[in-house]
């Protein structure tokens, strides 16, 4: 049965088999052609909202954002609940990637967020401040996940310090998708989604460096790191910082420890000799003094704070070999 707008009804066989068909093809990278069977299916059933859904998902893949919010929004005018339904995530990101701050705000309260701010700041971003989170940045190449603050439910502030292989420096908005493929959990007993990257949203002035410290200590390690936060921007120890994982450990619960310790993480597939925390132990031994670090800060400012942390202890603190790498 149609009633004026709206389908209430079984879709047809063509378009339920054009459909499946379509999400094969997506699967195999092949969107043109999964895009050509998608708007067969849009023409075969215009007032089934599935239709415009799966066409706006398309087009959030290839992120061509216009095509989506179009989409999108043809899906939610078809909705038959108020709020709740994924239609509305997806046309929140879209909005987002475009910078469209009235539609976004519109879409996460359609869909039952609570937007500080409502309607009186409509052409502003939604700033929801939504806590830690961790992205997989790059999810489709050589995944890396980072730790970062959600800005609202679209956007994540990078705040770890990326590898070089990411393409991705500290101080990095990224656009993020709605459901997360991961979780992270701490001593404290805190879990963290982790969300797959979609695109670059806003990107950081700020290089990063990558330099060789002598730290006799961890309490050594640890004042270049407050040092550089002091300074407003960041260093990381990437011997222990760094993990290798396989897709199947990336993408489940996993602990969020560094691996320092005498527990072994069986989940760490990094090896001696090799990046991550296994590969800087040492029989008998927990602290290997040379560290691999990480540094996002000015060029104008990285010698200096380097030279500051070495002053600061000379004979427990030492640096050579600083190489800027993205």
């Amino acid at each position: 049965m149609r009633i004026f707008g709206k389908g209430r009804h079984r879709p047809s066989a063509s378009w339920r088999q054009a459909t499946d068909r379509a999400f094969t093809l997506i699967g195999d990278g092949r969107y043109e052609d999964a895009g050509a069977l998608l708007t067969r299916a849009a023409d075969l059933e215009p007032w089934l909202s599935e239709s415009w859904f799966n066409l706006a998902l398309l087009h959030k893949f290839r992120h061509d954002w216009e095509q989506a919010r179009t989409a999108g929004l043809r899906a939610v005018a078809l909705l038959e609940k108020e709020s709740g339904a994924p239609d509305w995530w997806n046309v929140g990101i879209a909005a987002t990637a475009l910078q469209d701050w009235p539609l976004a705000r519109r879409a996460w309260q359609a869909y039952g967020l609570k937007v500080p701010g409502g309607a009186a700041v409509p052409d502003e971003p939604a700033e929801m401040d939504l806590g830690s989170a961790a992205v997989r940045l790059s999810p489709e190449g050589e995944a890396e996940v980072v730790w970062g603050r959600r800005l609202d439910p679209a956007r994540i502030e990078v705040l770890s310090i990326p590898l070089p292989s990411s393409g991705r420096r500290w101080g990095e908005v990224v656009l993020h998708d709605g459901v997360p493929h991961g979780e992270r959990t701490t001593a404290a007993g805190h879990t963290y989604p982790v969300f797959d990257e979609i695109e670059l949203w806003a990107p950081s002035p700020v290089p990063t460096w990558v330099v060789l410290l002598e730290a006799a200590t961890e309490d050594d390690r640890d004042a270049l790191e407050q040092l550089a936060a002091d300074a407003g921007f960041a260093a990381e120890d990437w011997s222990s910082s760094v993990r290798l994982l396989c897709r199947m450990c990336s993408e489940s619960r996993m602990p969020a420890d560094e691996g320092d310790g005498e527990h072994l993480d069986p989940h760490d597939h990094s090896e001696p000799g090799h990046p991550g925390p296994l590969g800087h132990r040492t029989d008998g031994q927990l602290w290997v003094p040379e560290r691999e670090c990480g540094i996002a800060a000015p060029a104008s400012l990285v010698r200096g704070l380097l030279d500051g942390w070495v002053a600061d202890s000379p004979d427990s603190r030492d640096w050579r070999d600083l190489e800027e790498v993205c």
